[in-house]
């Protein structure tokens, strides 16, 4: 009788603080990394300069949230053909730009298709924080940018993307090449070479065991106009859950789109998964939806999970990630594949 009334007393007064307390949530374990074991992981060797960037801010303890801005602008400030406003165009000439970003706490902001700003992951994090939505798309998008104080950048292409429109005129041919990112065959086509990478995609964890993630990109080059990839996607491009972990993508985004791609990994990572299973079973799922025709495509995914456990896989030979720890600030790391 007397454990029965201490148990009952027990009971009631944790019915009390939590009463007392609406909302208040049992406080996850804290991670590995809270003692400040911060890392960065983002997609293709592009990722090397974009991942110092972030390092800049996690290494003064700054947030995950700041630091996967910071990190892809550096790409998008870089003239690469696929990030920013020196991306190759759409088939009517016309560069346009996809980004999104993701706290821990399930904040999140995308834009879509904008034009002229040279920096939409920092767009869409104005979308996130100054207004009502997750997403702006087109015209609007670029309202709300210039309206926040972000400039009209000239409406001019790139001189190499201005030479890839030129010779892709010749044919029109809309095919895309699987895994052409890292070929650095220059006879594929004008959309080949080293640096074609078609989204840069960034995962961090900060010092107090805090993810977030960052996508941008300006898309598949020569698309239809007012086509849009995975990557201003929230769940498809990108998803971070700080009690589980966080996943991004890259390859063709139509196929990451049709089984959302990101959280799919997350969620498998739910179900204790680490990030490098999570990934391999995304993409064989992936490879089960796509069949016979798995071969013309190429779909990535990386992950981390809130241990600091790191993780990518891919759907054919030719994808790398960047990572960064402390320890090794500067890694490129061939990921495994699953079609041999």
């Amino acid at each position: 009788m007397a454990n029965r009334r201490k148990f009952i007393t027990s009971s009631a007064a944790g019915l009390a603080l939590l009463a007392a307390k609406p909302g208040a949530a049992v406080p996850r374990p804290q991670p590995a990394n809270a003692r400040g074991k911060a890392l960065v992981i983002s997609t293709w060797d592009t990722g090397l300069a974009a991942n110092q960037g972030a390092w800049q801010v996690l290494n003064k303890g700054g947030r995950a949230l700041d630091a996967v801005e910071a990190g892809v602008m550096v790409t998008e400030s870089s003239q690469n053909c696929c990030v920013g406003l020196g991306g190759n165009p759409d088939r009517e000439g016309i560069v346009t730009l996809d980004a999104c970003i993701m706290d821990e706490k399930f904040n999140c902001g995308s834009v879509a298709a904008l034009e002229r700003i040279k920096h939409p992951i920092s767009v869409a994090r104005r979308v996130m924080e100054k207004t009502p939505h997750v997403m702006l798309v087109g015209e609007g998008a670029q309202q709300f940018a210039v309206a926040q104080g972000f400039p009209l950048e000239p409406a001019q292409l790139s001189p190499e993307a201005e030479q890839a429109y030129r010779e892709w005129l010749k044919t029109s041919a809309y095919k895309p090449v699987p895994n052409i990112e890292n070929t650095g065959n220059k006879k594929v086509g004008p959309v080949g070479g080293p640096q074609n990478h078609d989204t840069i995609a960034m995962l961090a964890m900060d010092g107090q065991g805090n993810l977030s993630g960052s996508c941008t990109t300006s898309g598949m080059g020569f698309k239809m106009r007012g086509r849009l990839g995975d990557s201003p996607i929230i769940g498809a491009g990108l998803f971070v859950d700080n009690e589980v972990g966080a996943a991004a993508a890259t390859g063709q985004g139509e196929d990451v789109i049709r089984m959302a791609g990101a959280h799919t990994v997350v969620e498998m990572m739910r179900q204790g998964m680490s990030p490098q299973a999570a990934c391999r079973a995304a993409i064989e799922r992936v490879a089960k939806i796509k069949g016979a025709s798995a071969r013309a495509i190429q779909v990535c995914f990386i992950a981390v999970n809130n241990q600091g456990q790191h993780g990518a896989f891919a759907l054919q030979k030719g994808f790398s990630y960047a990572l960064c720890t402390a320890a090794n600030q500067r890694q490129l790391v061939a990921s495994e594949y699953l079609l041999k």
